[in-house]
């Protein structure tokens, strides 16, 4: 029989022991992440989070017990469902669609945003720094780009957002 996807809320802290041993069942289980800047005091690095917190999609046959045994599987709260009726399977094309915007190794990559690199130089196209070349010193996070700007015969130091620049 066919799987289909559905939507498992996660025990607390509980993503890794729940996809190992839902893997160790023979189920595919997908958590699509994010890359996130996390500051803590004066040091900034960058971590990988899932993009819905707290769930994750698990592939299963809507009749036999897989999906009894996921529900009950260590790490797993509960399988999602919309009323009475028990868990609502997620359509098909919604998965595909997380699956393409995906990195091989399962990182969401943000649409039509270029990554881009310290030291690499930059135009910025929109906004009132627009027509304005430089390079940039820093990414910061939420997609902002700090640059040095030659401004009144001064170097300042300004944030940009990553769609308001293009590659040279």
């Amino acid at each position: 029989m066919e799987r289909r996807w559905y939507v498992a809320q996660l025990k607390p802290n509980g993503l890794q022991l729940a996809r190992r041993n839902l893997e160790r069942q023979g189920l595919e289980v997908f958590c699509p992440l994010q890359r996130v800047e996390r500051r803590r005091g004066h040091r900034v690095s960058s971590v990988l989070v899932p993009f819905f917190p707290g769930y994750f999609f698990v592939a299963l046959a809507p009749a036999g017990g897989e999906m009894r045994a996921a529900s009950h599987t260590r790490g797993v709260a509960r399988l999602v469902a919309l009323g009475p009726e028990g868990p609502k399977p997620v359509p098909a094309a919604l998965i595909a669609a997380l699956r393409a915007s995906c990195s091989p190794d399962g990182i969401l990559q943000p649409p039509g945003l270029e990554t881009y690199e310290v030291g690499e130089a930059v135009r910025v196209t929109a906004g009132p720094l627009a027509g304005h070349v430089s390079r940039i010193v820093a990414l910061a996070p939420e997609d902002r780009i700090w640059m040095l700007l030659d401004l009144m015969g001064r170097e300042t130091r300004v944030a940009v957002k990553r769609s308001d620049v293009k590659r040279l």
